[in-house]
């Protein structure tokens, strides 16, 4: 399986990048973002695509792929309706589409996040369920919505959202514990890539996954 990863450098995608190099059956993967994640891997490549809305121009490695794993994000905080559907909406539909058109045999993976609808009162929930919504209509081989909760990030892997840092630093010592006793509670960066991967592989019984899903998935 050839994997593409979208957000890599996120504390999810860092997650799903290790499970994807680290499995035997992923024979390559190719992460698209602003950015490299300066990870050495003989099966890695990385593409560097300063603007997601050019992704049009666009074909290496978006025509191989048999799985998009689409991890990439923004924090809603400080940011109008008008400018996180920018980002959140318009953007993912732009990469997707793209996708879509080259390789509707793929599989397509999107995270979104715990409380996601589009008759949400909270503005990123909305905008993520009109994402959600959009990217079920397109015509891959299957997609999946992954809305976890609270993500445990593991072997060394940081948030690059100062809240969440900080949030871990004061409840992060207990994540274990809940998950351990209530394992629909939390998931782990380690169970969201390991989950994909399956997905991906073997497809699920249901289209939309929260925590328990996700761990359920991951095996």
């Amino acid at each position: 399986m050839k994997v593409l990863i979208f957000g890599a450098t996120g504390m999810v995608g860092r997650g799903v990048l290790r499970e994807c190099l680290l499995d035997d059956g992923v024979t390559g993967v190719m992460t698209v973002g602003r950015a490299i994640t300066g990870v050495p891997h003989d099966k890695l490549r990385e593409l560097v695509v300063e603007d997601m809305f050019a992704i049009g121009d666009v074909r290496e490695g978006l025509l191989q792929c048999d799985a998009c794993f689409f991890c990439l994000g923004v924090s809603v905080a400080g940011m109008s309706e008008a400018d996180y559907t920018r980002i959140t909406h318009d953007m993912t539909l732009v990469v997707a589409e793209r996708i879509a058109a080259l390789n509707p045999g793929a599989i397509f993976v999107y995270v979104t996040g715990a409380g996601t609808s589009e008759q949400s009162r909270m503005m990123w929930a909305r905008v993520k369920g009109r994402t959600e919504a959009a990217l079920a209509r397109l015509p891959f081989k299957a997609n999946f919505m992954f809305r976890p909760g609270f993500i445990q990030p593991l072997h060394g892997i940081v948030s690059k959202t100062g809240w969440y840092r900080a949030a871990y630093a004061l409840t992060g010592w207990i994540a274990g514990p809940i998950r351990r006793q209530w394992p629909g509670a939390v998931t782990t960066t380690e169970n969201v890539g390991r989950a994909m991967i399956t997905v991906a592989r073997h497809g699920f019984d249901k289209p939309v996954l929260d925590n328990a899903d996700i761990n359920r998935a991951a095996g």
